[in-house]
């Protein structure tokens, strides 16, 4: 068995193979054509471009650390992943192609603060972990978990993903982490620099620059423990479901919406949907047509009639105390009638009641993952994700432009509208089948020209695939991409060889951005 990376003479690989072998035992130690078959992107454009080298797994820091030495000592690049499901963002597969993915699954532990709603989580702790964890213990909080709820808690809140909660925005909930950097160093953030502090996963900022956000999105160290807030259990949740028909209510529902948001009345992190992304679970697009191109209004219409589902669509949730729920769904229920819905179906539940399965009450899902078979074949799906501001007319003209793209280029339109407290993120899915050649040549420059007409008004996306990081890290320009060749300087300290996840949000080495330039 040999390490297949272009730098390393077979005489070093075998070193560095063994030295994995020895530090990790074999049994955790993948470099077999399987292997590497398993952590290679399943969504991706181009197979070719990602593939890695091999895989570690190991199950402590300190054999985390271990696995940095060698790696140092060999110039092997390491792609730190939790579980490896970020779907449509590259899953488990790496930037530089040859990398050795450094597979943290293996390491679940999970460490609960009752009375004080907190977590410290290691990287393998999936949400259905969690869940479990929690259910067992009376479930006394709640986690906020993603469409697909398969990957790792940890790894989601790192790249800046969202549930659907008043706790949905996952990163900003972090408080605390420990960190491994590539020179083996361990170190803690925030209160936990303080050795026994009983605040870490209370206090987020510690003294001094806080650097819990550092690490989110970025390659300079490797996070093995990660404070999280969990949602108290609430006393009632209250809203309801509504269905618009037409693609211009857009505007007026997200004016309605913004201004509830921003005052807190609500909490959630709503996202409006349009018909495709709830009919392809449902369905497939082999059941409604066999032409090729974008779907024609009367499909559209047809599917739209048989499932009843609107142009869009969003689920708006209140939580917490009964009476305080009941007098700011009145609120909500009249802002959303005065927009004439297609319908509005009401949703209730008590605490002691049977939980929805649903995110709305953080249960762990996999369903929304189906679209991947919209076209059949080998199926997948990228997104294309900026973000803007909470604004009806930025986003129908958004709305707009995307549309009259997919059109264009012959593709099924699959979008949403996610809130946050002052922003919105156009999250859009393509949809892929990796087995009709004429689709996979369109998509690379059809997401391309995406990105560039988001850039001319201004927004940018807040994480991307893969194949695209230079790409959007290039957009933020800004007096010659200061903040670019900031996050360079700071990866040189910390990482001159780019051990870490070499390419990672557009960030190297200074040296090696040099010769990338």
């Amino acid at each position: 068995m040999s390490l297949p990376l272009p730098a390393l003479d077979p005489a070093r690989a075998r070193q560095a193979l063994g030295a994995f072998q020895s530090a990790l035992g074999a049994a955790h130690v993948y470099f077999d054509e399987t292997d590497i078959a398993a952590y290679q992107d399943k969504f991706a454009v181009d197979d070719a471009l990602h593939h890695p080298a091999g895989a570690v797994a190991p199950a402590t820091v300190e054999e985390i650390q271990a696995v940095m030495r060698i790696a140092r000592e060999h110039r092997i690049p390491l792609w730190p992943i939790s579980r490896g499901k970020n779907l449509g963002y590259g899953g488990s597969a790496p930037v530089l192609a040859g990398s050795v993915i450094l597979d943290l699954s293996r390491m679940k532990r999970i460490e609960y603060d009752e009375a004080n709603g907190t977590v410290l989580l290691e990287p393998g702790a999936g949400f259905y972990d969690l869940y479990d964890f929690l259910q067992a213990r009376g479930m006394k909080h709640w986690l906020s978990t993603p469409g697909n709820s398969w990957g790792s808690v940890v790894g989601n809140a790192l790249d800046r993903g969202v549930g659907y909660t008043p706790y949905g925005e996952n990163t900003s909930k972090i408080c605390g982490m420990e960190v491994v950097l590539a020179d083996g160093t361990l170190l803690r953030t925030g209160m936990g620099a303080m050795d026994g502090s009983p605040t870490w996963q209370l206090y987020r900022y510690g003294f001094g620059p806080a650097w819990d956000q550092l690490f989110v999105q970025s390659n300079f160290g490797v996070v093995t423990k990660m404070g999280l807030w969990l949602m108290p259990e609430p006393e009632s949740l209250m809203g309801m479901d509504v269905e618009f028909d037409r693609p211009e209510d857009l505007g007026p529902l997200i004016d309605a919406i913004a201004p509830l948001r921003r005052e807190g009345l609500l909490q959630q992190s709503p996202t409006i949907g349009n018909w495709l992304r709830a009919a392809a679970v449902l369905t497939t697009r082999d059941q409604w047509t066999k032409d090729p191109g974008a779907l024609s209004d009367s499909v559209i219409q047809a599917i739209r009639d048989k499932y009843k589902v609107g142009w869009w669509g969003v689920s708006l949730r209140l939580y917490g105390r009964e009476s305080v729920n009941k007098a700011a769904y009145a609120v909500l229920e009249q802002e959303m009638q005065r927009l004439r819905p297609m319908s509005l179906r009401p949703a209730e539940w008590k605490r002691g009641a049977p939980l929805e399965a649903s995110g709305w009450t953080g249960t762990p899902v996999t369903f929304p993952m189906q679209n991947a078979n919209w076209h059949g074949g080998r199926g997948g799906h990228l997104g294309f994700s900026p973000v803007l501001p909470q604004s009806g007319s930025a986003a129908m003209a958004q709305f707009k432009r995307t549309y009259a793209r997919y059109r264009e280029h012959g593709m099924d339109y699959q979008a949403s509208f996610a809130f946050g407290e002052r922003h919105l993120i156009n999250v859009n899915a393509v949809l892929l089948n990796k087995d009709d050649e004429a689709m996979m040549r369109k998509v690379d420059p059809f997401l391309r020209q995406l990105i560039a007409d988001a850039r001319a008004q201004g927004y940018g996306e807040y994480r991307t695939h893969l194949d695209y990081m230079d790409l959007v890290a290039g957009t933020y320009d800004f007096n010659d991409h200061a903040l670019l060749r900031l996050n360079e300087r700071v990866k040189t300290a910390l990482d001159p060889m780019g051990i870490i996840a070499p390419g990672k949000s557009g960030i190297r080495p200074a040296k090696a951005a040099e010769a990338a330039a």
